[in-house]
């Protein structure tokens, strides 16, 4: 491997990449990005499919936070338009909202039961407007716990079995508090502040933060055929030598490792497109079939904003294990007790590695959104600003 005219190299295009490797580029150093795939935006990447509507290709996508310091910083790379994102679930022969409301009460029980549920809930939640579906199935009024119950068979169980792979009680709490039950007729998935979408493309988005002279971006290179670690004198190597400049890691941690203290658990995904000669498959964007064989949920991308096109296209979500060495993506990290210890592993053998920083969902083992890589991102260049002062 030739010898670039750089003082970083970072691993990974994605948002955790782009983000650092901008803000290091204005500080007036030079950048190297290696990427994997052959294209920018990592997971984020979409583009116009051969009927004219723009898809995700690693699934959907959407930028929402409560703060407005990171609404701000991604508001500076293009246009962006606001964009509530609605979800649906389909059980027992019937589209319900997502997370699950009055609503859903309304749908699935008869008009007296609904009412009294509902004044149930409001008696014993008070003024909260939502609460995780485990506070509910712990609620000690039967007729609310019953209603949490029926939820959980029906939908979280069922959903989360295909999704991770293992069983239910094996999965950490936190995934079952990511979508929450509300107490209200309140729709949209999520309820933060700032919820918007790019108006040309998220791609459009990543060249917009790449366009700086002292960043240079080289697809198609496998960073581990290169890089290792020499775990005696905890440095980074490049092609079996010391390496010359800081390394910015956006990867699987245990694979820079050679996961030799075993594999980290990650969920990868099949997609399954379709396109038909129809206005609209379902009723909205992102629909979950917890009842469905083998898939759990459908993307309609004409939704995902609301596009004019040919016709509609979609892609069906296929749940299964990654393996390493395979032609598949790690996209979710699957948290257990025994899989958070063995990253926390990983993690204190990377903090000793000298000019070497890592982060994102895959590197640092968490189950980000958006928003929450963007900022673990931009605590990064807080840290490589320190490091440099600290250097002069």
């Amino acid at each position: 491997m030739e010898h670039f005219n750089m003082e970083y190299l970072v691993v990974g295009c994605g948002l955790s990449g782009a983000v650092i490797a901008r803000h290091l580029a204005e500080r007036g150093n030079k950048v190297m990005i290696w990427e994997r795939r052959n294209h920018i935006a990592g997971n984020m990447y979409d583009y116009h499919d051969e009927y004219g509507i723009l898809v995700h290709k690693y699934g959907p996508h959407t930028f929402h936070t409560r703060k407005k310091a990171l609404y701000d910083f991604m508001c500076q790379w293009g246009e962006w338009e606001s964009y509530n994102l609605e979800c649906m679930a389909y059980f027992m022969g019937k589209f319900t909202p997502t997370p699950f409301n009055f609503q859903t009460i309304d749908d699935f029980y008869a008009p007296a039961e609904a009412e009294m549920l509902k004044a149930r809930i409001k008696a014993y939640f008070g003024a909260r407007s939502e609460a995780t579906v485990l506070e509910v199935l712990e609620c000690p009024d039967e007729v609310i716990r019953k209603y949490g119950e029926f939820l959980f068979a029906h939908d979280y169980s069922l959903y989360t079995a295909k999704q991770w792979g293992i069983p239910v009680d094996k999965v950490d709490a936190s995934i079952f508090e990511r979508v929450p039950l509300r107490f209200s007729y309140e729709t949209g998935y999520f309820k933060n502040e700032y919820q918007m979408m790019p108006k040309e493309s998220f791609t459009g988005i990543f060249e917009n933060i790449l366009a700086h002279k002292n960043i240079e971006v080289k697809l198609g290179i496998e960073a581990l055929e290169h890089l290792s670690v020499d775990k005696e004198n905890n440095v980074i190597l490049l092609d079996g030598i010391k390496c010359p400049y800081t390394v910015i890691y956006t990867g699987a941690l245990d694979e820079l490792f050679g996961a030799d203290l075993g594999a980290l658990p990650y969920r990868s995904l099949r997609f399954e497109w379709h396109h038909e000669d129809i206005e609209s498959k379902q009723p909205a964007a992102l629909v979950a079939y917890p009842e469905a064989e083998g898939y759990t949920r459908i993307v309609e991308f004409s939704k995902l904003p609301v596009q004019k096109g040919k016709g509609t296209t979609y892609e069906i979500e296929y749940p299964l294990q990654y393996q390493q060495g395979e032609t598949q993506e790690p996209y979710y990290p699957l948290l257990t007790e025994s899989s958070k210890a063995l990253a926390a592993s990983y993690k204190a053998r990377a903090d000793k590695i000298a000019n070497f920083y890592y982060c994102g969902r895959l590197a640092d083992f968490k189950y980000y959104n958006m928003d929450q890589a963007l900022e673990r991102a931009l605590d990064i260049c807080t840290k490589l600003d320190l490091y440099s002062r600290s250097c002069v």
